[in-house]
């Protein structure tokens, strides 16, 4: 049975990992969308791939050196990347009185139905992975490396 510190850098290293597979699979997936799929990012994301595609390197080499410091690089990508899904995910909504302007009839388009996964719009998802990736940085407060 583990000790007490032993389960508390058990339960921290398992929110990097945790962190990291959110990392990979919605950078996965982005990639699967564009390259094979064919389909086109809007500008609002390509902003968020902007703020999660480092995530990856990042969380993957702090997962394997077990190190928790890597918070203090992480938070400022996935903060910058939540703010922009929940601004995409207001537009898409309706919920801000504006046009997702990047979306054209003409190029690549949030609105379009081809862009619903698990029966849910990728602005949506995209915000529910900065939320969980940040959830999992959350519990690595106040420990160091």
């Amino acid at each position: 049975m583990r000790e007490n510190g032993d389960l508390t850098t058990f339960r921290l290293e398992g929110a990097l990992a945790v962190a990291f597979g959110i990392a990979l699979v919605a950078t996965l997936a982005a990639l699967f969308i564009g390259e094979v799929l064919g389909q086109m990012p809007c500008t609002l994301c390509w902003y968020q791939r902007i703020a999660m595609f480092p995530l990856v390197p990042l969380l993957g080499i702090a997962t394997l050196r077990g190190d928790t410091g890597v918070r203090i690089y992480a938070l400022p990508l996935a903060l910058a990347g939540l703010a922009l899904a929940l601004w995409h995910s207001g537009l898409y909504a309706g919920l801000i009185p504006a046009a997702i302007v990047p979306c054209t009839a003409s190029g690549p388009s949030c609105t379009d139905q081809a862009q619903v996964v698990l029966g849910m719009p990728l602005p949506y998802l995209s915000t529910i992975a900065f939320a969980a990736i940040l959830a999992n940085l959350s519990l690595l407060k106040g420990t160091r490396a």
